[in-house]
């Protein structure tokens, strides 16, 4: 399906509002259009009729008194509503295809994600989205509203003169021809302009959210030369858009200049011979301004639309992007789950032509157990945790949940069983209450700082200026990273979900922040099913079971006490990390 079907199925529910709007325009457009008439009466009939001055004067302000009381009492109220109503309705579709588009962002799966930048998909539903706009306003309404006027002023002249009208519109096939020819290519390079900001956006996303990375290497004049690039490649597709753009309206204006001049020279040779009034003259020279005025319209609303229909390829093309992940059409609903997972002969791969990144996994867990996946960076440990809450889909073999294929469960029934706790986990910017109350956003004040206090934060929180009400800005930045972390675990206390997944949550903290975060997982893992990828072994030694994970298979499982008697590869990890931290004791 074309871009435009699509984006007409949003146009359609306000179809009637759009052709109540049109009508509302013509009547706009229509009423100057009598003007060039009443001028041509004011000369033919009163200043060179056969009257009194008297009468002249007379019948002159009666015209007059009736024109402007139709400009001031009739056209403003129909002005208003005009551009009132094509406002509201534009900005009532753009409102649901952001809301569409959001709704889609929030569906696509971490693997779009992971070869997409923020900035692009940002670019495509603020400032594409917003640049069809413009295919409402001017292609649903003001291009029927132009080519109306247009054909009533034709009608008009041809009541007074039907050679002068034909020599009057003896261009149009010519300007027809050199629009087509012209806006065939402008929309492919109007396409190529909107892909090349959109990268100048993502790149500039990117650079400021790493802002620190660039400071910290003293890598402002390397990075300021890799925006320089982008913004250049910019550049010369929007100077190639505008040479473009500009020879088209170099050649279509001086069409629609040429008309107003065959006119003249047309309707001076009939005057003199006494084949025409003046007046007529005169209106006809009026009206070419009423009726070329409209073709230039016609010339920036074709760069316009094709403005807008590049923007709306580039949206569509967003919306149309498939689901890795997605449910189906008799998902089961699950209630709360027990905890009891599964893994049979789990294989699992980013891309087929890379491999498996897993293999062979098969583990059985049970209700309340605490599992911890340990192993070397790259293993497979985050990957295989990824697919409990099916961020990812298996390639081969099942997991399950009390029974059920995950492939088999709608995703937000399962993922609300789930509560994850990362070692990066991210907050909005916005109060401490409501980064919390993501676990559960219909909790009262009371159960926000109930969680918080099992989870270890209510004394720093309430030390903060505003307590809950403080601000923690983008990602969290205006708090330690322990304090993120127990605020994190906090919304997980809120959700009280029956099964725990627990990514490297201490990894990065010093010793006394991973001491209080160490005692809140403790108390939330109680009597739930919980995962925990650990970096420090010391962490996990209370496991019922430890899971060692290398090259993407289950090499060893057993708790501590069994895995050190194995003299295995976790043996070797857990002598290697209490070398090192021996060596530390002793550095002190």
């Amino acid at each position: 399906m074309s871009s435009i079907k699509q984006y007409m199925k949003f146009v359609k529910p306000y179809m009637g509002q759009i052709i109540w709007t049109i009508v509302i325009g013509i009547f706009k457009f229509a009423i100057p259009l009598f003007i060039p008439l009443i001028l041509k009466f004011v000369i033919d009939d009163i200043i060179q009729g056969d009257m009194t001055e008297a009468a002249k004067t007379s019948k002159l302000l009666w015209m007059m008194g009736i024109a402007f009381g139709v400009f001031l009492i009739l056209r403003p109220p129909i002005e208003y509503l005009r551009q009132y109503l094509a406002q509201l309705v534009s900005s009532k579709i753009l409102f649901d295809i952001r809301d569409k588009a959001f709704d889609h962002i929030q569906r696509l799966s971490l693997k779009y994600y992971s070869n997409s930048k923020t900035g692009e998909i940002i670019s495509r539903v603020i400032h594409d989205v917003e640049q069809t706009k413009n295919f409402v306003v001017t292609g649903l309404m003001n291009v029927w509203l132009d080519l109306v006027t247009i054909v009533i002023a034709v009608i008009i002249m041809l009541t007074m003169d039907v050679k002068l009208t034909i020599v009057s519109i003896i261009l149009f096939p010519l300007y027809g021809f050199s629009v087509k020819y012209f806006y065939a290519k402008l929309r492919d390079l109007t396409r190529q302009r909107s892909q090349a900001l959109a990268e100048v956006q993502g790149h500039l996303h990117e650079r400021v959210q790493g802002i620190s990375v660039t400071r910290s290497f003293a890598l402002e004049e390397y990075e300021q030369e890799q925006f320089g690039k982008r913004n250049k490649h910019f550049l010369d597709k929007a100077i190639e858009h505008t040479d473009w753009n500009a020879k088209t309206f170099a050649v279509t204006n001086t069409i629609t200049d040429l008309a107003p001049l065959l006119v003249i020279t047309f309707a001076g040779y009939q005057v003199i011979h006494g084949n025409l009034t003046i007046g007529t003259m005169v209106a006809f020279t009026g009206y070419m301004e009423r009726v070329y005025s409209p073709l230039r319209r016609l010339i920036n609303s074709s760069t316009v639309l094709t403005q807008s229909i590049a923007s709306i390829d580039r949206v569509f093309e967003f919306m149309n992007e498939t689901y890795d992940i997605d449910d189906k059409k008799n998902a089961v609903q699950l209630g709360r789950v027990e905890g009891n997972i599964q893994f049979k002969n789990v294989h699992f791969s980013y891309d087929e032509k890379d491999g498996d990144v897993l293999k062979n996994i098969d583990l059985h867990v049970k209700k309340g157990e605490t599992i911890a996946l340990v192993g070397m960076s790259g293993g497979g440990k985050s990957t295989l945790i990824s697919l409990i809450p099916r961020f990812y889909d298996v390639t081969k073999g099942s997991i399950t949940v009390d029974g059920h294929d995950l492939r088999n469960v709608t995703q937000r029934s399962l993922r609300n069983n789930i509560g994850m706790v990362l070692q990066d986990n991210i907050l909005f910017s916005e109060s401490i209450a409501m980064n919390i109350r993501m676990g559960n956003p219909e909790a009262t004040d009371e159960e926000v700082i109930e969680a918080a206090k099992k989870a270890n934060a209510h004394d720093f929180i309430m030390s903060l200026p505003n307590q809950y009400d403080t601000l923690v800005g983008e990602r969290g930045v205006k708090l330690s990273g322990g304090q993120q972390q127990r605020v994190a675990i906090a919304r997980v206390f809120l959700k009280n979900p029956p099964i725990l997944i627990f990514d490297e949550a201490t990894s990065a903290l010093d010793l006394e922040s991973e001491h209080m975060i160490q005692e809140a997982l403790s108390k939330l893992s109680e009597e739930r099913t919980t995962f925990v990828v650990a970096h420090r072994l010391a962490t996990i030694t209370h496991a019922d079971r430890i899971v060692v994970i290398e090259h993407g298979k289950i090499t060893e499982v057993g708790t501590h006490e069994e895995l050190l008697r194995k003299r295995g590869s976790y043996y070797d990890l857990y002598q290697v990390q209490d070398f090192h931290n021996e060596a530390a004791v002793v550095n002190e």
